[in-house]
């Protein structure tokens, strides 16, 4: 609505009201008089007097919308860019890529909120991930990209009693093995290495040709270190924290639960953050968070049957910025020895995961903190009955198809962080050197596979949040 005012040297000027059409007629009137009056320069009792009567209109207004049960809701709006340069050397070929940074990937969401009373309130989240290059699925050959649904789930928060979550969520043991106080983990992290490169194809010493296996492949046949879990959908249940401990359980998929325990909180002069979890699958699709590497074996036929255990621990000295994170795993995939391939032979069930990573972050610079760290990982991966190595395989030196028994990677890590927090940016550089050792089977027997080039990787990008 726009009213013409004349001010006090008489000129004329617009000014706009905007409001609620219940507001009314007299309401209106109320709203335009007031600005009328302020703009010629009324006396401190009209304005007194006009606002008292505007003042009686919205509590009127608001009385009527509480008699309604009109509630509160808020929709926000919300995401991030984390885009970088990858140069790799496999020990034969170096190149570089643009690429979306896996270890917190391009997205935008929608976050829903409706409050119901002063304890309860319905919510909801949509969230999109968005890949321009996979910096965890490309390789030497090709580049893999596209958009995918990460989050779709509705549920209930409740102050006093907890949160629920129906639909595609994380889970329970999502990030159980990633406590990082120092938030390097959104450029590298530290347990989980798959993301930085891990797509790219092995290479053998002895020939220029490339394996059909995937780097990633080799731990524990998903990528996820041993201990971790992912999204997935179901249902899931997150306890109110209290003197900064919070549990939550989930299930879903055919059958697939896990549970863990969190804590955030200062203990003297440091910040501690720990995690840890439990979970078990006995799903043989590829859908759960916890993915069995055996399925369809002939002990037991479409089932699967495997647990996992993961933890973290980050602690840093808020006076001198030093910190320091570690995590560990296990898992165990209890059909693994029935798969027909590894028949007669004694494969590895067990897959296990150490790693750590210390630093230091401190404001040297007043667009923000700076983070400088070093990182260690050591996986040592049981059978994966899921992948065949082609007898023609350049790491095959078997001759017949074969599958990995148990594996080997190892990884340490260089790099440096500057946060601008006036623009929610975080800038990171860093490199990693990875090396790894594979055992295959087949044939009725069990040796090592051809020698294997290391893996180094360089990569610098930018992660801006909105």
């Amino acid at each position: 609505m726009r009213l013409h005012a004349i001010d006090a040297a008489g000129g004329k000027r617009d000014v706009w009201v905007v409001g609620h059409r219940s507001l009314g007629t007299r309401r209106w009137r109320a709203v335009a008089w007031c600005l009328l009056l302020s703009s010629q320069g009324a006396t401190a009792e009209d304005l007194a007097a006009c606002c008292a009567d505007l003042d009686a209109r919205v509590a009127e207004l608001e009385a009527l919308s509480a008699a309604k049960g009109v509630s509160k809701s808020i929709l926000t709006l919300y995401g991030q860019v984390n885009q970088a340069v990858m140069a790799w050397d496999d020990g034969y070929e170096e190149n570089a890529y643009f690429v979306t940074n896996d270890a917190s990937r391009t997205r935008f969401g929608f976050r829903g909120k409706s409050e119901l009373n002063a304890d309860l309130s319905a919510i909801f989240l949509i969230e999109i991930g968005v890949r321009s290059v996979n910096s965890k699925r490309s390789d030497q050959i090709s580049i893999r990209s596209g958009m995918d649904l990460r989050r779709a789930w509705w549920g209930a928060a409740s102050k006093s009693f907890g949160t629920l979550q129906l639909g595609r969520a994380v889970t329970s043991l999502e990030e159980v093995t990633e406590a990082n106080l120092a938030g390097t983990h959104r450029g590298g992290k530290y347990s989980d290495v798959e993301d930085s490169g891990l797509g790219l194809r092995l290479r053998s010493k002895s020939t220029p040709s490339l394996s059909d296996v995937a780097w990633r492949r080799l731990i524990k046949h998903t990528g996820n270190q041993p201990g971790e879990g992912d999204a997935q959908s179901g249902i899931r249940y997150i306890s109110p924290t209290v003197a900064g401990f919070f549990a939550s359980v989930s299930w879903g998929a055919d059958d697939m639960w896990d549970a863990s325990v969190e804590y955030l909180g200062d203990i003297s002069d440091f910040t501690v953050e720990a995690r840890v979890g439990y979970g078990r699958s006995k799903d043989a699709s590829d859908a759960p968070s916890i993915e069995c590497m055996a399925m369809n074996v002939a002990a037991a036929p479409n089932d699967a049957d495997c647990q996992t255990v993961g933890g973290s621990l980050s602690i840093m000295h808020r006076p001198t910025g030093l910190y320091a994170n570690v995590a560990g795993g296990w898992f165990e995939d209890r059909n693994v020895k029935d798969a027909p391939i590894f028949a007669g032979l004694d494969a590895e069930a067990e897959s296990t995961f150490f790693a750590a990573e210390a630093g230091l972050q401190r404001q040297w610079f007043d667009i923000g903190p700076t983070t400088l760290f070093g990182q260690i990982y050591r996986m040592e991966g049981g059978a994966n009955a899921r992948l065949t190595v082609a007898a023609g395989d350049a790491i095959n030196s078997i001759g017949a198809d074969a599958a990995i028994s148990s594996s080997t990677v190892t990884m340490w890590s260089a790099g440096i962080t500057q946060d601008i927090t006036s623009v929610d940016t975080k800038l990171y550089v860093f490199y990693r050197h990875y090396n790894a050792d594979v055992v295959l089977a087949g044939a009725s027997q069990i040796q090592s596979s051809e020698p294997l080039e290391d893996l180094h990787i360089l990569m610098g990008g930018a992660l801006v949040k909105f």
